[in-house]
């Protein structure tokens, strides 16, 4: 018996094998060109970076040679490029300059001048003119004995220079929290985008087994089509992951002013949780009296009282001591061949205010409001402290606790998958469920990453919020960091 050819039939949801339709061939022609318009995005979004991050991997740091560096290297390099903080040490460095200028004013002030002169003069009494040389020297020296001004003027120099100081010490705090929290935005990204490959490394597979199945009529056009659309949408995401890989390295670029090195990455089980509730609460509590920010109104609240009573000091009298040493030498034409006379003098000199059109007291009722300013600025630091304190006291709890769940779905979800992979093998699940499960996955795993990374970076904003972060606190960290 010679055997028939059999005849094509539809699948259960209607599609038609290759062998039983002409449509197949436009199918590979759509898959061809979704393919060539995915490769050409690639080229035209990502251009140089694109190529010389695949050349450097999934990790995305682009131009990367040498030893990878950890963070307190990365601190080490800002410290010297920083150009946000050597602003502020040249701020610093200028207010340092206020208290001897406000001491000059309490220390004797000596002067001397020189005045030649040439003559010519000329009379009706003699024909043409007649030259003849003028000299006067004079030292003089002023010493104040009483001016409450000045007194006022060194006190307040004095907690000027302590502000600048403590403006420092915020930059300073400030450079760690930019550095740390770019650090771990690039390793975040990083990671980001090394899912992002991963889940299209995966979509890609998914892509060619289902079209497999779709071409022997195994699969309808449905699952075809949804494989497809995960595939286009994995790699657009792995696009938009390396470009926000290269936006962090910018940000760290510009605090080191060079390009960034490759990174040591933070240990897979590494233990985040640096500092425990009690530590935590107390941190809270002392916000609003030892935060950097607080300390620094209350010095400048300082500097507004102490202006108050520089300004006030204008309605009182002062005492100078004064004296003088003066030479003049006139050698005119006079029989007596010239002149010279000398004149030494020395005693003191009052000053009384007595009216000076309401400026002295228009000036103190400006110092007034100045420091009810500076008393409300005092007032909104702590409260902002406090708040700052208590909202990264949350992150650090809300970071841990999702750190947990997210590393119990994360086993979930490898479970999952395997089980939905063998449930597709046996055919109680769809092409589509094993699609969902990697995704999930793969979303687990990137939440998984930041929520990690949110949790240190928390960490160091609540001790930056209780004034208690230093370069320490950094420094532990590169021993959760592994190349």
């Amino acid at each position: 018996m010679t055997a028939r050819p059999m005849r094509p039939r539809p699948s259960r949801h209607g599609a038609w094998g290759p062998h039983a339709t002409k449509g197949v061939r436009p199918w590979r022609r759509a898959i061809g060109a979704r393919t060539a318009l995915a490769a050409g995005l690639i080229a035209l979004c990502c251009g140089t970076a694109w190529a010389q991050s695949s050349a450097a991997g999934p990790s995305g740091a682009t131009g990367a040679t040498g030893p990878a560096v950890r963070l307190g290297q990365i601190l080490d390099m800002a410290r010297a490029n920083d150009a946000q903080l050597a602003a502020a040490r040249a701020a610093a460095a200028a207010g340092r300059e206020k208290l001897p200028q406000a001491q000059a004013a309490n220390l004797p002030n000596v002067n001397l001048t020189f005045n030649p002169r040439r003559n010519r003069d000329g009379s009706s009494t003699y024909a043409g003119t007649l030259p003849y040389n003028a000299h006067s020297a004079a030292l003089s020296v002023n010493q104040a004995l009483y001016r409450p001004a000045n007194w006022a003027g060194t006190e307040q120099a004095a907690l000027q220079v302590q502000l600048a100081e403590q403006q420092l010490q915020l930059a300073e705090q400030d450079l760690l929290l930019r550095v740390a929290r770019g650090y771990f935005d690039v390793l975040q990204a990083q990671d980001e985008l090394a899912a992002a490959v991963a889940q299209k490394d995966a979509m890609v597979q998914q892509l060619a087994q289902t079209k497999r199945s779709f071409e022997v009529g195994t699969v309808p056009v449905t699952d075809f089509n949804e494989a497809q659309g995960r595939h286009d949408l994995a790699i657009a995401q792995e696009i938009a992951a390396r470009n926000e890989v290269a936006s962090k390295q910018r940000v760290l670029e510009r605090y080191i002013a060079a390009p960034l090195p490759a990174l040591v990455r933070l240990v897979e089980n590494a233990n985040i949780a640096m500092i425990d509730m009690p530590t935590q609460g107390q941190l809270v509590a002392d916000a609003p009296k030892t935060a950097l920010q607080v300390i620094a109104a209350q010095t400048a609240l300082a500097v507004a009282e102490m202006e108050i009573k520089r300004r006030g000091a204008g309605h009182f009298p002062t005492l100078d001591l004064v004296g003088a040493l003066r030479n003049d030498k006139n050698l005119n034409y006079s029989q007596f061949g010239g002149s010279q006379t000398r004149q030494v003098s020395i005693g003191v000199e009052l000053s009384v205010p007595i009216f000076q059109g309401g400026a002295v007291s228009s000036r103190v009722r400006e110092a007034l409001a100045e420091r009810d300013r500076a008393q409300q600025e005092l007032t909104n630091a702590a409260r902002q402290a406090t708040l700052d304190a208590q909202q990264a006291q949350l992150g650090v709890q809300s970071g841990s606790a999702l750190t947990q769940a997210l590393w119990q779905a994360l086993i979930s979800s490898e479970t999952q998958l395997k089980s939905t992979q063998r449930g597709l093998q046996v055919g109680v699940r769809t092409q589509v469920d094993v699609l969902n499960a990697e995704q999930q996955l793969f979303v687990t795993r990137k939440d998984l990453a930041a929520a990690r990374y949110k949790t240190l970076i928390s960490t160091l904003q609540l001790k930056a919020a209780a004034g208690t972060l230093t370069e320490t606190d950094l420094r532990v960290l590169d021993a959760l960091l592994r190349d």
